[in-house]
């Protein structure tokens, strides 16, 4: 059976089945197995190796209770990022590099009927009045839709896969992304409570490496995590409150923002907060939160270097507040904030830790960074892959105040 006929009979059955069986009565299981007894009995003397009678299921059932072509691409655990441009242009990428699939959705119908669906299980929506939404898959994959006429090639979906195992530092250690002593220093900071803020490129593993950070937190703390859509997987502490934004519905009411959200926090008594991903006038709330005697704040933002990721900061402030004075936006900055993680996707699509720096105070008008670990090529590199390493510089530690107040006396 060619992928055309075999299409075909997909097809038929799916209208067989949706026909004829009483769907809204019938359990997830059961409904499997008798889609596998109809295409038992309709194969007939037609050639099917047992794998493709196992795809034809698949794609009935998936087409029916499931995410159609999605769930195969979903459930292979190679692929990191899926982008559908419409239904004929799918593109996965696989270890870094970017493909495109030989399959595709049999109509824009079909492929809306899946967005639909997706946005609905997280109870969100979207329609003509409202096309884009962000939201998540129920194994918590990050999911963007853009819809026509917005997305001119039709329905748009970019989803992020969700790492079935938590990211770890031991993971980013055997990646090369750091090594085994920056590792502990990064714990001796998260512990002392110094606000870190992760900044890079668009993926360059900033939610992986907070999600990984994350981990050092003591368990005893009562840890709240403000997202777009909630992907952070935190291990071992029992009091957590994760809370997500909400879209406004179609009559442009019931909005929830992370600027809400992250007021409505500091009345929840937290010792942490963190906020997935600062874009917009929300990092004016973290900034107070932090200021505020919320220590050991953790959050990301996108920006080129740690340098781009300090006047990234007074852009957002700006937005959030635009009477604000420059001067007084940077002395929050350099109050607020106690260390600056830079990560990047390099030539080769490696992710590395670029630089780990302190920021030091706010004088003549700049805020001033201490770089503490800055990576460096080494001669091994070429144009096809980078080597190198993320070296100390001889600076020294100036705010030591935090790690002093925890009893660490293990210089940085």
């Amino acid at each position: 059976m060619d992928f055309e006929q075999e299409q075909q009979f997909v097809a038929e059955i799916k209208k067989y089945v949706t026909e004829n069986l009483p769907l809204s009565r019938i359990e997830d299981q059961e409904l499997e197995e008798k889609i596998e007894d109809i295409v038992a009995q309709r194969i007939g003397d037609r050639y099917c190796s047992i794998d493709q009678r196992v795809s034809i299921v698949q794609q009935v059932y998936s087409s029916i209770r499931g995410f159609g072509l999605l769930d195969s691409i979903i459930s292979d655990d190679t692929i990191t990022e899926v982008m559908i441009n419409g239904p004929e242009n799918i593109f996965i990428e696989q270890k870094g590099r970017l493909f495109k699939l030989d399959k595709q959705f049999e109509s824009q119908r079909r492929l809306e009927d899946v967005i639909q669906r997706i946005v609905g299980l997280a109870g969100r929506e979207v329609n003509q009045a409202n096309p884009i939404c962000d939201t998540r898959l129920p194994d918590g994959s990050r999911v963007n839709v853009v819809l026509p006429p917005i997305a001119l090639c039709g329905p748009t979906v970019t989803i992020r896969k969700f790492s079935k195992t938590p990211m770890t530092i031991e993971k980013l250690i055997q990646y090369g992304s750091i090594t085994q002593e920056i590792a502990n220093k990064l714990e001796l900071l998260v512990k002392a409570k110094y606000n870190i803020f992760i900044s890079g490129g668009t993926g360059s593993g900033k939610t992986t490496f907070l999600n990984a950070l994350s981990n050092y937190i003591p368990k005893d703390e009562r840890v709240i995590t403000i997202e777009d859509s909630a992907e952070l997987q935190i291990e071992g502490v029992d009091n957590l409150v994760s809370l997500e934004t909400r879209n406004a519905n179609a009559s442009g009411a019931g909005q929830i923002t992370i600027r809400d959200l992250i007021k409505s926090s500091l009345r929840m008594r937290p010792e942490r907060i963190i906020v997935g991903e600062c874009r917009g006038g929300e990092a004016l709330d973290m900034l107070q939160a932090m200021n505020t005697g919320h220590d050991g704040s953790l959050s990301t933002g996108h920006a080129n270097s740690t340098e781009d990721m300090l006047s990234r900061l007074e852009t957002m402030v700006l937005q959030g507040a635009a009477g604000l004075p420059l001067e007084a936006i940077r002395q929050q900055i350099a109050s607020a904030v106690d260390i600056i993680i830079h990560l990047s996707r390099l030539r080769d699509k490696s992710r590395k830790t670029m630089e780990i720096t302190e920021v030091v105070g706010y004088e003549n008008g700049k805020v001033k960074l201490n770089p503490l670990y800055v990576f460096e090529e080494d001669e091994n590199s070429t144009l096809e892959k980078v080597s190198g390493s993320l070296n100390r510089t001889k600076n020294k530690m100036i705010n030591d105040y935090k790690l002093r107040l925890s009893g660490i006396k293990t210089e940085i």
